[in-house]
Order: C-alpha cells, then sequence, then structure tokens
C-alpha cells in the first residue's frame, strides 16, 4: 500500500494534476515502530476518502490529496522529510510526525521557519508543550506525557508497586516520559531504586539488567519495542532479574508477544493514550473504522483519523488552502461555540461551514479542545495480557 501511495504521487507530481489541496502526512513507516504506525496511516488516509467521497474540498469540490513521506521516527529523516514536503511538493499543513523526536525536530529547524501549521497525531513529549515558539503553529491530537507518566505512577502504586527500577531509552519521547513518571511517583511516596538510562539498538543489554536487577524485582521500562525495548525485556527475563514490568506505549504491541510469548508476558502492564469508547464520537468513528477495516481502538489510531479531519476542516474554513492565518480556523472548528461535527460527517459540516456557521469536531479520540500551548487532554488505557493477546481497559 504504502509503494503504490508514493508511485502514484510521484506520478500525479509529474503530471501537475496534484493542483487540489495537498496535506503532508510524514509517518514512521520505517524505523522503531512501524506495526503500530501502520494502521495509523490508514486512518489518516480513511479521513481523505470520506473527505472525498463526500464531495471534497470546497464549493468546486477539489481533491483532497495525503502526500506521504517516510520520518522513520528519526530526527534527521523528519527535517529532511518535511523540508521536500514543504518545498518540494508545496503542501499547505503537515499532519505528522508520529514520534517526539522528529516532530521537535522538523518543527523547530523546518515548518515553524516555514509558516506552516503542524498537527501530530501521536508525539506526546511534554517537551513539545515546552517549545513555546509563540507562532501558534504545533497542535497535537494526543496527551501530553505529562499526563501518562502521572497515570502511569497512580498504576503502579494502585498495584502496591512501591519501589520499582527504572529504564529509559536515550530519546526524546521515553527520557520525557521517564522523567514525569519518576517523579510522580517518588511524590505519591514511591521509591525509585535505579534509574538508568541505554542506548537503542544494541544486540544485548545483560549488563544494564544486571545493574537494575539487584534493587528491585520491578521494573520500569520506557522504550520503543523495536529499539531495544524487545531485547532488553527478553534479557531481563532470561537472567531472572525481575517479576513485573510496566511501561508506556512504545512497548504496546503484538511483535512484544510474538518474540517474548505471551506466557512471559503475564506480569507486564502498559499504558496508552486511548479513547472512551461509551462516546458518541467514537460510535460514530467505530462505525467508519470498522467498514473499511481499519482498527478502531489501536494507539493512536483515531487520533490519526482526527488530526486529518481537522486540519481539512481547517483549511475547509478558511475558504482556501493558503499557509497563513490557518491556527485559527484550526481552533475555531475544534471547540464551542458551534454544532456538533462527529467523524466522517464531513458533508454536514461543509453545510454548515458554507452557509457561514460554526461547527464544533468531536473525534474518535476523545474532545480535541486544544490549550494555548496546542495541546489536549486525553483519556488512557491500561494493556495487560488475556487469553493470549494484549486487552485494555480505561484507565478511570
Amino acid at each position: 500500500m504504502k509503494k503504490t501511495l508514493l508511485v502514484t504521487t510521484a506520478a500525479l507530481l509529474a503530471t501537475g494534476s496534484l493542483a487540489d489541496v495537498n496535506i503532508g502526512n510524514p509517518m514512521g513507516m520505517t524505523g522503531p515502530i512501524p506495526d503500530l504506525v501502520a494502521p495509523m496511516a490508514a486512518a489518516v488516509d480513511l479521513a481523505a476518502k470520506n473527505i472525498n467521497d463526500q464531495g471534497g474540498m470546497f464549493a468546486d469540490g477539489q481533491a483532497l490529496n495525503v502526500v506521504r513521506a517516510d520520518s522513520a521516527c528519526d530526527p534527521a529523516a523528519a527535517i529532511d522529510a518535511v523540508t521536500k514536503l514543504i518545498n518540494v511538493n508545496g503542501v499547505t499543513a503537515i499532519v505528522g510526525p508520529v514520534c517526539s523526536g522528529p516532530a521537535i525536530a522538523q518543527a523547530e529547524s523546518v515548518s515553524i521557519p516555514a509558516g506552516v501549521l503542524t498537527i501530530s497525531v501521536s508525539a506526546s513529549s511534554p517537551a513539545l508543550t515546552m517549545m513555546e515558539d509563540g507562532t501558534d503553529l504545533v497542535f497535537r491530537t494526543t496527551a501530553s506525557d505529562a499526563y501518562q507518566g502521572v497515570a502511569l505512577a497512580e498504576l503502579a502504586m494502585a498495584n502496591d508497586i512501591t519501589d520499582i527500577a527504572v529504564s529509559y531509552a536515550n530519546d526524546d519521547y521515553n527520557a520525557a516520559i521517564s522523567e514525569v513518571f519518576v517523579q510522580a511517583y517518588e511524590g505519591m511516596g514511591g521509591t525509585i531504586t535505579a534509574n538508568e538510562a541505554h542506548e537503542p539498538n544494541k544486540a544485548s543489554y545483560r549488563s544494564e539488567v544486571a545493574t537494575l536487577g539487584n534493587t528491585s524485582e520491578n521494573l520500569a521500562l520506557f522504550s520503543y519495542y523495536g529499539s531495544g525495548g524487545i531485547t532488553l525485556m527478553r534479557n531481563a527475563l532470561e537472567t531472572s532479574a525481575f517479576t513485573n514490568f510496566i511501561g508506556a506505549d512504545g512497548m504496546l504491541s503484538d511483535e512484544l508477544i510474538e518474540q517474548i510469548g505471551a506466557e512471559n508476558l503475564t506480569n507486564a502492564t502498559f499504558t496508552t493514550a486511548a479513547s472512551d469508547s461509551s462516546t458518541p464520537p467514537y460510535a460514530a468513528w467505530k462505525a467508519i473504522a470498522d467498514e473499511a477495516g481499519v482498527p478502531a481502538s489501536d494507539p493512536f489510531v483515531p487520533n490519526s483519523y482526527d488530526a486529518m479531519f481537522m486540519m481539512a476542516l481547517a483549511i475547509e474554513a478558511a475558504g482556501s488552502d493558503d499557509r497563513e492565518g490557518l491556527s485559527e480556523h484550526l481552533r475555531a472548528i475544534s471547540s464551542a461555540p458551534g454544532e456538533l461535527i462527529y467523524p466522517g460527517q464531513w458533508a454536514e459540516a461543509k453545510a454548515i461551514l458554507a452557509a457561514g456557521g460554526d461547527i464544533n469536531y468531536e473525534g474518535g479520540a476523545g474532545n480535541q479542545d486544544f490549550d494555548k500551548n496546542g495541546d489536549v487532554a486525553g483519556n488512557f488505557s491500561k494493556s495487560v495480557i488475556v487469553n493470549g493477546a494484549w486487552a485494555a481497559e480505561l484507565i478511570q
């Protein structure tokens, strides 16, 4: 699917027919978490399809084109990808990247200087909030790890884990959420017995495990599963260094089950951003996703749909695909006052905007009211192994 999209985009560019509304979509199609990213990309494409199937953009029905690039969850790759999307492909706005380091790097180096609006679908590092660029050009549809780290600390204490060792990958996302977790956990009376960084992509972490394993039977592991997390966890299990494991969404993957075995993960719990499945917007999203074969509840999948749908709504509200002033329209279409719009309701939203009315989009990922920093509040779930597979439960 990825190859077909890239070929199609290149062909359209060559013929000059990609002259409708173009949104850049740098996604980590390769790198440490490709299995997580694939359904997220499918959700982005689904949003564009829903829009094009319901009349497209503006009064003349221009097509909405997703111009995809591979940011590989790597800052340098993201800078290159977004530079090309903006300067060569001429996109109006950016939806992505997925990882925090690349999202920050491209924003600081490329999209902010170019005056291009960015909505990340899953970059959750608190550092994104602290950029303080003052331009109102960086938004995200998932909650900051300033909240998830606290939720994980509360979960650990609720499970009577009163002491724990911490290992975190030396990257923007994992280092940031680890720091939030440690501060919150200690503030709740928990004891951090060791707190060590590990470098990604090592062949073995036996020395790191040996150091950490002498301090506690519990390990908080903050890592991407594909760039060291699985290896570190395997080494910990091989040496019986730890009994219990907790962590965040970088480790939440079916590949972890395939590599480690579900029977060895019965004492593992991982948190992730989640949707409240009891809400009408989620029901609307799930119906669309189920029909298209997109996994509605997978991590950051509804967030990805919401980001693309809202970016298109902002452009529609602006009345043109000009880059300037787009963030003002993004804030307007995603908050009260206005008629409620749910996932898939493009025709309804388009008619309201054309008549001069206001809309308030609420998505499958939850309420998308942005604060002054472009952040949203969010829900989190905890996932454990049940009958050989991950089973998620919303954290109340």
